[in-house]
């Protein structure tokens, strides 16, 4: 602002108040005015009419008994109709609004716990900024927006809440994993169960076909060589097979020692019981 021959400037986005022998007189809005000095007339100062930001922090205990810092910050400017209730009404605009805001907050968040403070912020910062709008319009002040910007508990409780959420969800991690290694035994067991009957599909047929072989080559040398009966033909057989299973034993080069009967008992013994197997697989067929 500048003072030259009685005339004043007052700014763009301000306004001045103008005084006549100490009282108030008028308003000037933005521009050139003449203030008479002589007659009286002086200018008591300006009021912004810019947005301006005021970050109140308050410390209060909610309803489980934790302290938190609550961070609200009030967006506000003065009205231009109402600038002399403005510049005369309130010596400290921003202490009366930190104030309000103290009352507010520590009237709200005692009746929440700590989790609902949380999620509740909009409602804390709806009645903050309702409670200042009646209260400030009397003074000259519109209140344009309020904003809960930060809600800060003790760091002790900070990392309990912290462990509380790690330990759920590494027990909700435990629980998928449990349940996915659940899911691969049973899968893993189904498997087995029907490998195990494929296999033992597989050996079924291959004794299947093995008894057949025996039977046809049985009865064909019995019907090519003249007086020898199925008997004699499946004995010769069987001793034959016996042979050749000791001979695979004993050329195997990791076998271990095998005892069996040996004599010709034995064999007996051995062609007795394996076509009393064969009979029997035959029986079933």
């Amino acid at each position: 602002m500048g003072n030259l021959c009685c005339c004043v400037q007052v700014d763009q986005s301000s306004v001045a108040i103008k005084e006549t022998f100490g009282k108030f007189e008028a308003v000037l809005d933005p521009g050139c005015h003449c203030l008479p000095w002589f007659l009286g007339s002086q200018l008591a100062g300006h009021l912004s009419l810019r947005l301006q930001q005021l970050d109140v922090r308050c410390e209060t205990k909610t309803k489980d008994n934790v302290f938190v810092n609550v961070v609200a910050s009030i967006q506000y400017r003065a009205l231009a109709d109402k600038a002399s209730d403005a510049f005369y009404k309130l010596t400290n605009t921003r202490t009366q609004i930190q104030a309000y805001v103290f009352d507010v907050i520590r009237a709200s968040v005692p009746k929440l716990n700590l989790d609902d403070v949380f999620e509740q912020k909009n409602e804390i910062a709806k009645a903050v900024e309702d409670e200042l709008g009646k209260a400030m319009s009397a003074y000259g002040y519109e209140i344009v927006q309020t904003l809960i910007v930060d809600i800060e508990p003790d760091e002790h409780v900070k990392r309990a809440m912290n462990e509380i959420n790690a330990a759920a969800r590494l027990r909700l991690a435990a629980n998928e994993k449990a349940e996915a290694e659940k899911i691969l035994q049973i899968k893993r067991a189904e498997g087995e169960a029907e490998s195990k009957y494929l296999s033992g599909l597989g050996i079924a047929r291959q004794r299947q076909a093995i008894v057949d072989g025996l039977r046809d080559s049985v009865l064909g040398f019995s019907e090519n060589v003249p007086g020898t009966s199925a008997k004699d033909v499946m004995d010769m057989v069987l001793v034959t097979q016996y042979f050749d299973t000791m001979k695979e034993i004993g050329a195997a080069s990791k076998s271990s020692a095998v005892f069996i009967p040996h004599g010709p008992g034995a064999i007996r013994d051995v062609a007795t019981q394996i076509r009393d197997g064969l009979l029997q697989a035959s029986a079933h067929k």
